[in-house]
């Protein structure tokens, strides 16, 4: 009924080959490749692709560590966040295609539907959203957004995370990663404060958790490489997790153009 012009993975008549992928728990078992496996020794899966709908799943980290804003930061990282989702939901309703919104921790979702009203009720949501929650104590709130996006996502439709991925629970990334699965396409934005990104800080500097409560007194520039290098590292978990399963890791600083970054989310799941 609502025919978007988006690639997805599919199977019945008039599907294409649209190539490999490594598998991941909870794939179809009839479109591993064999030969793959008994010449390479790895599990990969055929994917196929067709014209369809797509909905669009937006899952919005709204934990305590979103509400940061540093100096040089335009705004909070949920408020760029909400900028991206916003844009996103737009470009998907114009399509013709259904919008939900989920948060991870505060905030109300926004089940399924699709036309000008849907864009209104998201727009509402994630201007009301005021992140408080720690996702590091409540191990539940991370649980409660995958399993409410699991249960409203079907096959074939895109799943966007705009987070900072920090203070996220252990294996918070494989988890995540597991929304690939059933042919869903996962994107995750990093959405990160440009002092988080570069470390601009000198002098003795006093840091303090938005979540778990840490405290740190320190010096900047002896502190600066190692900050910089469990960034990096936390990073590079997130995208091994999640290009595994065949979704896609972007970063972006919220001092950047929101619309290249939606340019980015628009192209990585075409």
């Amino acid at each position: 009924m609502y025919a978007g012009a988006h690639r997805s993975v599919r199977r019945g008549a008039g599907v294409e080959f649209g190539g490999y992928r490594e598998y991941v728990p909870g794939d179809d078992l009839r479109w591993l490749d064999r030969r793959s496996l008994l010449r390479h020794d790895r599990l990969v899966v055929r994917q196929f692709e067709t014209e369809t709908e797509r909905a669009l799943c937006l899952l919005v980290d709204a934990s305590a560590s979103m509400s940061f804003r540093g100096p040089k930061a335009p705004g909070a990282k949920i408020a760029f966040a909400a900028v991206v989702a916003a844009a996103l939901t737009r470009i998907a309703l114009a399509s013709g295609d259904p919008v939900s919104l989920t948060f991870l921790g505060a905030g109300r979702a926004v089940p399924r539907s699709v036309g000008h009203e849907q864009f209104e009720r998201i727009v509402a949501a994630l201007e009301a959203v005021e992140p408080a929650s720690d996702a590091r104590v409540d191990l539940s709130l991370l649980d409660h957004a995958l399993q409410t996006l699991a249960r409203a996502t079907r096959r074939g439709a895109i799943v966007v995370l705009l987070s900072d991925l920090v203070d996220l629970p252990e294996h918070a990334a494989e988890r995540v990663a597991e929304l690939s699965a059933a042919g869903r396409v996962l994107t995750v934005v990093q959405t990160l404060d440009p002092a988080e990104a570069d470390f601009p800080f000198v002098g003795t500097v006093r840091l303090r958790a938005l979540e778990g409560g840490d405290v740190v007194e320190t010096d900047a520039e002896a502190a600066r490489d190692g900050y910089l290098e469990a960034l990096a590292a936390l990073t590079r978990g997130w995208s091994d997790a999640v290009t595994r399963g065949g979704g896609r890791l972007l970063r972006a600083t919220t001092d950047a153009d929101p619309v290249g970054v939606v340019r980015s989310v628009v192209e990585a799941v075409r």
